[in-house]
């Protein structure tokens, strides 16, 4: 904007060249809560997006696919708030990745905003609430404020603020009303809990300081447009009135609203308010901007700043001015010009006083003048209070003159300081400067009070400065460091930082303000005063990667170790030196050398954790030696001498670490070094020479470690290294050897346990060496033996030494399971019998008696083991072979070997039976029927002919495998068995079931013959069996299966068996009459009934056989077979005679199949009277349907009835009867089938009738069709009219009317369903399809009208199809479409070229390639409305290629105009274009003029142009161009050509050359040109030699010419002479003045020289 205008306009952004769609630009998707961010919900190719437009990071969009109906950012920070469902509210930290809220209204959200930057405000559809967004609680839902108002019933919410308490809140509406915009608000009080309704479009709170008071006073402030009389209002209120704190009270303001004349429906949107400037920003919706003085409410200036309207608006620059965005995209920004808001209110306001409120309030220049007079005049009034105040109220008197004069005013008594007084106005109304913040600090900091000026300095009330640290630091050196930080002073900060030892934010601090401090001096100053700390400040610096560099640090080390701080350089040197790299090296060995002389248990932890690999291991070594540490010696040695000569000293030496160490050596060494411990010490030493010896046993070899021990007599040692081994080892020789050390030491329990567990060593050795050995305690001895079975060989051994006692105990303690071999042992040695008798007594219960007695029984001498038998007997050991010992003894002995068999159970009886087989087979016998030894038992009694005794056993077992096998084909004894079986066995059973058991094996044996004789016997003779069920059956069965001749006769004779099992096997074996007889005979009717329809299938004698019994039940199961046998009419009969009517469904599907349907309807009426089911009656409609009995229906309907008549209906439509499926449809009021029945029954009226009750699009989709090919057009209008408004029929209607040629009906339809209440856009646009195919001269009008209303793109396509190009450029321009709208009208011009529309379309297209083919079109088709259009088009055009385009094509005279308006850019092809045009026309003074005010083109081509042409202006223009490239000579060849001799002079001066003014004056002179000669002695005094000028003036005879110049020359030479005897006569006297004093660098006092770094 102009210059003079109190305001700053910009323009932020322009969102749709950022990328956001147009179509999104509204108040519902694009939301404003600062100068910040934009944010826009967009929805594209059915994806939600949110783009965020950064507006103080270079307009920086990021898009996020995020869900939800809208999106707000925070005022200030990355937060995102995204609202789904009108309900569900998330709150996101994008920059932490963190959800700060989460939760679900219960009433939709209307509106929402940030009320400051931690409350979100939400308005629903009936309350009002608050949430804070940063409390933690992520599903806290908001807390209610209150309800809304009656007064915003209708609205639609626009702004919802509050106060800086946030104890006051506005919501605003706008709603329509007498055609135009109403504005609603409510204020509420949230402690008075109470609402007001307040008429207004705007509404802001606010505050003002006000002189008086001692704190601000609280204002509402509203904007109204009244929408009956259209005036405007500006109301400001105080609002919670403070007497107390605010005596002086601000009143109510009512100002006018300025509204242009025609802007009637503009109304206000936003008011915006500057409290540090006290300005009122109020913007209506049609973009012009109120700026209104605070206090007073003056009307400062109006302007519009969009001619768009705006839709949203938010506070800019830290709340100082307004921005808002526009239906365009654009993002403007207004705020006062703080340069020239005083000097506009007072020239173009002239209001003094306002000026200076404003200026005074905000510190704004342009009224200097007026508070520096008001300030000399209070001071000379003496009201020095106000004088302060006065000059607090301004910059320009806020300097250090003005504050001495203030100090230097002494206060009347009792009255406020005017220094104190001018200070505390200025930290009321704000910050102090550089100068007043040092003065006022003086005398706080000098009263020691501190805190208030840590209250300021925390407040921001002071500028911070180096001057006010350095007064401050003598007095608190923290304070100091809080003004360093603030004023930035970097090496005073790291300074402070130090004294303070706060070293640990050294560091942070240099790397955040890029500052890079002398650390190596730094840690030299810190070392005087904390070393610790100096080394942890060094430290840090080396693992600061970007210090890590800058740290020398050898010479660092050097400043420690060199004032003796041995830890901290140490400290450091191990931070430094911990990549342990080979160039470290030397800092290593140093580190050590110092920590070994003075600090060797350092030394050692260094060394101990292997923190260096690269120091000088000899010297380090021999230090550690000489400082003791004969551990880090020996780990850094490496000649065999160095290492025996340490190693010997173990007490000194950890035992674990010296055995490790031995791992480093070789075998040679390791050797040479365990003799080294031997010779020093063995006895001392012997433990850790066996460790070492266990551990490295593989590597040096255990045959040279104990020939090492043997060698030095170590049995010891021996013994405890082979102890290591010896339960791990494979070697038989180490194990020996082991077990020979232990026998030697005495160590017989050890050799025991070896012997025992060890399974390496030989044996035979083993046992060899302890029978020589002869050890007093044989049991190693025995343990061998008894693992390696030399058992027989230990007793032989043991007998022949006569060492029972080892016998006694090898039995009893080691192994009591040898029993029986010791006890074989000494059979065969002849032992006495009381001996082993007296052995077995103490092994009672632990002997295994079987093998003892297997053993003893083979030597016949059994009888030996009696008494031990029945002692284990006593001692309750009942094993088997006991008893079977037992049993042997008394049949060898004859002492009641029968008895004992049968009563004694516990023997073996297959042990016992063969025992006896040879002895006595009976006895045998008994043994094997005791123990059901099956197989000895049969071949005993075959082999004696015992069959009677095998017979009572079969039976006796009654096992069938067993009767099987005996009862065998190729067993030679079965014919006496059987014999046996039925003259001795059968006769003495009781039981039946052994005989049916028998009777089966029989049977399984194929006996079937004696099988039938054996049962007659039994049954059919006097015998116990004879009513015996079982067996009748079984005889039954039997014959069935065998004799089936005899069945008949049994049947006769035999009434005790199961007939329901006997007849089923009649039936199985093909004896029907035999099962039907049996049923029969035992009144079974239903099961005979079974037989001889299923069995015998006789159906007639089944009708026979049920008139005969004559049973409901029999009728029903003939009607069955009847019903299967497909003898229908007959069944149904036999049903109705049983009256049953329980298997309807089979009768009705099968008499259906059939066709039975005549004889059904009686089965149908009969199952009716019991059973009320729909397939009944269904059926009976059915039926009667089909019999064409309409009455009979209709009589069934009129009464009770259970049958799905739906179904029934739908199969009568299926069938075409449509008049008995109206019946059925009528009934149940089915409307929907009943209009489907009625169009086919030709009943269009009522079909149409009904399809209305019916309400079903089917049917009106069918109703429709039927209308339409009968062509009842009316009637299918009010069927089209019920489908139209669904939009997924539309197109199977319009498809069905336009196959048929129906196109005014069609289009009737449509245009008649325009004003239905459910119209929608695919009704419009399919109408606007329908008149662009079949109506053109009504589309336009139509797409005119409804336009907003229809798919555009789908129109688009149909105007394409019909070459309608006007209505297609229409659609293309209301659908954003430019570009193709555009093209469109370039490429289908018409007759009809609107150059104004077109305008407005081209320069909203995207694509600019269009603007040049727009150009070309104008060229060829409207070149005289071209410049408008490049006009229209400059401020996106590419001009330079513009205009090549009309210089290639030759044509750029016609854009003349356009040239010149563009001039300004100076850009270089206008340039040349326009220089062009210019020489064509021979135009010099405008070519002049150009070149002057552009210089962007080729200056010498045009230069070399003009050169040639024949005017002599341009001839002139040219030698201007090459004297303003330098190009003198060509410029002075021109002009003395042409006889210019006022421009020669001028170049030849200008071109400060000696050489080229020479030359120009010889050209004169040489001429003649005597006037133009003296001109250039004037122009080029300083050029001109002034020995040439006379010489040439000499030889040509010019010496009265050059009189002047001459004349000029010598006053020079005279001044400048005096000049330099006035300096030599200066320089004299200070020579004098310094002789005798000593020749130094720098004169002054030496005690004032800086002597080191500082």
């Amino acid at each position: 904007m102009s210059g003079d205008l109190p305001i700053d306009f910009t323009e932020q952004a322009d969102l749709p060249s950022l990328g956001i769609s147009p179509q999104f630009l509204d108040f519902r998707s694009t939301t404003f809560e600062s100068d910040n961010y934009v944010c826009v919900r967009e929805t594209i190719n059915n994806q939600n997006t949110v783009s965020i437009v950064d507006l103080k990071n270079n307009n920086q969009v990021t898009k996020k696919n995020m869900g939800g109906d809208n999106a707000i950012m925070h005022p200030s920070k990355n937060v995102i708030s995204v609202r789904a469902n009108g309900t569900l509210v998330q709150i996101f930290d994008l920059t932490s990745k963190a959800k700060l809220k989460s939760f679900t209204m219960e009433e939709p959200i209307l509106f929402w905003k940030w009320l400051n930057d931690e409350y979100l405000g939400f308005v629903t559809t009936n309350s009002i609430f608050i949430s804070n967004c940063f409390d933690g609680q992520v599903s806290l839902p908001p807390a209610k404020l209150t309800l809304r108002h009656g007064n915003l019933n209708n609205t639609q919410i626009i702004d919802f603020t509050a106060n800086v308490n946030m104890d006051w809140f506005a919501v605003v509406g706008i709603l329509q009303e007498n055609g135009r915009i109403a504005g609603r608000i409510q204020l509420y009080s949230k402690s008075r809990n109470i609402s007001q309704a307040i008429d207004g479009h705007v509404a802001e709170f606010t505050t003002i300081s006000l002189n008086g008071n001692s704190k601000p006073t609280q204002l509402f402030v509203t904007g109204n447009r009244n929408p009956v009389t259209g005036n405007g209002e500006l109301r400001v209120i105080e609002i919670e009135h403070d007497a107390t704190s605010c005596p002086v009270a601000y009143p109510k303001k009512l100002v006018d609203i300025f509204f242009p004349p025609d802007a009637t429906n503009d109304f206000p949107i936003s008011v915006k308010i500057s409290v540090k400037y006290g300005i009122i920003y109020l913007l209506t919706k049609y973009g012009f901007i109120h700026l209104y003085e605070l206090e007073t409410c003056t009307n400062l200036f109006v302007n519009r700043i969009t001619a768009e309207s705006v839709f949203n608006s938010a506070y800019y620059d830290n709340k100082n001015g307004i921005a808002c965005i526009n239906k365009k995209g654009q993002v403007l920004s207004v705020e006062i010009s703080t340069s020239q808001i005083v000097p506009y209110i007072l020239n173009k306001l002239s209001n003094v006083s306002l000026a200076l409120t404003v200026a005074t309030r905000g510190g704004l220049p342009g009224a200097d003048e007026l508070i520096t007079k008001q300030f000399d005049t209070l001071m000379a009034q003496g009201d020095y209070q106000g004088a302060a105040k006065a000059a607090a109220s301004s910059a320009q008197l806020r300097t250090p003159a003005t504050i001495n004069k203030l100090k230097n005013i002494q206060a009347a008594p009792g009255a406020i300081s005017p220094i104190l007084l001018y200070f505390s106005t200025l930290l009321d109304k704000g910050k102090l400067n550089k100068y007043e913040t040092i003065e006022l600090a003086k005398p706080v900091l000098q009263q020691d009070r501190k805190q208030l000026f840590e209250k300021w300095l925390k407040e921001d009330k002071l500028e911070c400065s180096e001057e006010l640290g350095d007064t401050v630091k003598p007095f608190d050196t923290t304070l100091a460091l809080a003004c360093y930080l603030r004023a930035n002073v970097h090496n005073k900060v790291v300074t402070s930082l130090a004294e303070l030892q706060q070293f640990d934010k050294i560091l942070p601090y240099c790397a955040k303000v890029n500052y890079q401090p002398n650390f190596t001096v730094l840690i030299s100053s810190l070392l005087r005063s904390s070393p610790d700390k100096a080394s942890e400040f060094a430290i840090s610096l080396l693992q600061n990667p970007a210090t890590s560099g800058s740290i020398d640090i050898e010479k660092t080390a050097d400043i420690f170790f060199s004032q003796n701080y041995i830890q901290q350089g140490t400290s450091f040197l191990l931070d430094a030196l911990k990549g342990d790299t080979p160039d470290q090296g030397r800092l290593q060995t140093r580190v050590l050398e110092v920590n070994l002389l003075h600090a060797p248990q350092v030394a050692d932890a260094i060394l101990g954790n292997n923190m260096f690999s690269h120091y000088d291991k000899t010297s380090i070594a021999s230090l550690a030696e000489k400082a003791g540490l004969y551990q880090r010696a020996l780990e850094n040695y490496t000649d065999i001498k160095d290492i025996k000569r340490c190693i010997v000293h173990t007490t000194a030496l950890p035992v674990d670490w010296l055995v490790s160490f031995f791992g480093k050596l070789n075998v040679e060494q390791s050797l040479a070094c365990l003799r080294a411990l031997m010779d020093n010490n063995l006895q001392a030493n012997i433990q850790i020479i066996v460790q070492i010896a266990t551990k490295y046993s593989d590597l040096l070899g255990s045959s040279v470690l104990i020939k090492l021990f043997e060698e030095y007599k170590a049995t010891d040692g021996l013994y405890y290294y082979l102890a290591s081994l010896v339960n791990l080892t494979d070697d038989k020789d180490v194990v020996f050897k082991y077990i020979q050390s232990a026998a030697k030491i005495g160590q017989y329990k050890e050799v025991e346990r070896v012997v025992r567990e060890n399974n390496v060593y030989d044996p035979e050795k083993v046992k060899n060496f302890l029978k020589d050995a002869s050890l007093p305690d044989q049991l190693p001895l025995v343990i061998v033996c008894d693992r390696f079975g030399f058992i027989h060989e230990m007793i032989l051994y043991l007998y022949k030494q006569q060492n029972f006692k080892f016998i006694e105990i090898y039995v009893q303690q080691v192994n009591p399971s040898k029993t029986a071999q010791v006890v074989a042992g000494l059979l065969d040695v002849d032992c006495d019998e009381k001996v082993i008798q007296n052995l077995l007594k103490g092994v009672v219960g632990q002997v295994p008696i079987g093998e003892l007695c297997d053993e003893v029984e083979k030597r016949n001498k059994l009888k030996i083991l009696l008494p031990f038998l029945q002692e284990s007997l006593d001692h309750g050991i009942e094993e088997q072979a006991i008893y079977n010992a037992l049993a042997k003894i008394y049949i060898d002995s004859n002492n009641s070997p029968e008895k004992f068999l049968k009563e004694n159970d516990k023997y073996d009886t297959l042990n016992v039976g063969r025992y006896c087989e040879k002895r006595d087979p009976y006895l045998a016998y008994i043994a094997y029927d005791k123990g059901e030894n099956d197989d000895d038992l049969v071949r005993i009694t075959n082999d004696n002919s015992m069959y009677k005794y095998q017979a009572r056993y079969l039976l006796k077992r009654s096992d069938v495998a067993l009767w099987a096998k005996v009862l065998a084909e190729d067993n030679v004894h079965r014919r006496q068995l059987v014999d046996a079986v039925v003259s001795i066995g059968i006769p003495e059973l009781t039981d039946p079931e052994p005989i049916s058991i028998t009777v089966q094996a029989f049977m399984q044996a194929g006996l079937k013959l004696e099988l039938i004789e054996l049962l007659e016997k039994i049954i059919l003779e006097p015998s116990p069996f004879n009513e015996n069920s079982a067996l009748q059956g079984l005889l039954m069965l039997s014959a069935i299966r065998y004799e089936p001749t005899k069945v008949a006769n049994y049947i006769e004779k035999l009434d005790k068996y199961d007939p329901t099992e006997i007849a089923p096997m009649c039936v199985e074996n093909g004896l029907n009459e035999e099962a039907f007889e049996i049923y029969d005979k035992y009144e079974l009717y239903s099961k005979a009934m079974k037989v001889l329809v299923e069995d015998i299938m006789s159906l007639d004698r089944g009708v026979q056989y049920a008139e005969k019994i004559d049973e409901p039940g029999l009728w029903s199961q003939l009607g069955e077979a009847q019903l299967n046998g497909l003898r229908i009419p007959e069944a149904i009969s036999s049903y109705i005679q049983a009256n049953d009517p329980s298997n309807y469904i089979n009768v009705i599907d099968i008499a259906e199949h059939a066709g039975k349907l005549e004889e059904l309807v009686p089965y149908l009426k009969m199952a009716r009277q019991t059973l009320k089911e729909p397939k009944i009656d269904s059926t009976l409609i059915l039926c009667y349907a089909e019999l064409g009995k309409l009455h009979e229906i209709e009589t069934l309907l009129d009464n009770s009835n259970v049958a799905d008549l739906e179904e029934v209906g739908d199969k009568l439509y299926a069938k075409s009867d449509y008049k008995a499926a109206k019946l059925c449809f009528v009934s149940i009021s089915n409307y929907s089938k009943l209009a489907s029945t009625l169009v086919h029954l030709g009943d269009y009226q009522a079909a149409v009738d009904i399809a209305r009750k019916a309400s079903n699009i089917k049917v009106w989709k069918q109703v429709d069709d039927a209308c339409i090919k009968k062509k009842e057009f009316r009637l299918a209008q009010i069927c089209g009219l019920n489908l139209i408004v669904h939009a997924e029929e539309l197109e199977e209607l319009v498809e069905t009317y336009e196959s048929l040629g129906y196109f005014d009906e069609l289009i009737s339809l449509f245009e008649a369903g325009l004003g239905l209440e459910r119209a929608h856009m695919g009704m419009f646009t399919e109408l606007a399809v329908l008149y662009v195919k079949y109506k053109p001269t009504k589309a336009y009008e139509h797409l005119k009208l409804f336009w907003s209303r229809i798919n555009i793109p789908k129109v688009i396509r149909a105007c394409e199809t019909a070459h309608m190009w006007e209505e297609l450029i229409f659609l293309y321009a209301h659908y954003d479409e430019w570009d193709n709208a555009a093209l469109t009208v370039i490429e289908k011009s018409t007759t009809k070229f609107d150059h104004e529309y077109f305008k407005e379309i081209i320069v909203k297209v995207t694509n600019l390639e269009i603007y040049y083919k727009a150009i070309n079109f104008y060229v060829s088709e409207h070149p005289t409305l071209l410049v408008d259009l490049l006009v229209a088009l400059t401020p996106r055009l590419d001009i330079t290629r513009t205009v090549k385009l009309f210089k290639n094509s030759d044509n750029l005279p016609l854009i003349k105009p356009f040239l010149i308006n563009v001039l300004p850019k100076n850009n270089t092809a206008v340039n040349e274009a326009y220089h062009e045009l210019l020489i064509e026309e021979g135009d010099y003074k405008s070519l002049q003029v150009t070149v002057d005010s552009y210089d962007r083109f080729d200056q010498l081509e045009l230069a070399k142009r003009l050169e040639d042409n024949e005017l002599i202006f341009f001839k002139q223009i040219a030698a201007n161009l090459y004297r303003r490239n330098k190009k003198w000579a060509r410029s002075l060849a021109i002009l003395k050509e042409e006889k210019l001799w006022k421009d020669a002079i001028e170049t030849a001066t200008i071109s400060q050359s000696t050489e080229i003014a020479e030359d120009l004056l010889s050209y004169f002179v040489d001429t003649g040109n005597r006037e133009a000669f003296v001109a250039l002695l004037y122009s080029a005094y300083a050029l001109l030699r002034y020995d040439y000028v006379l010489e040439l003036s000499w030889m040509n005879k010019l010496d009265d010419f050059i009189r002047p110049y001459e004349i000029s020359v010598k006053k020079e030479q005279t001044d400048k002479i005096k000049e330099l005897s006035e300096k030599l006569a200066n320089t004299k006297v200070t020579d004098e003045q310094t002789d005798g004093q000593t020749l130094l660098l720098t004169n002054g006092s030496l005690g004032s020289q800086a002597t080191g770094f500082f």
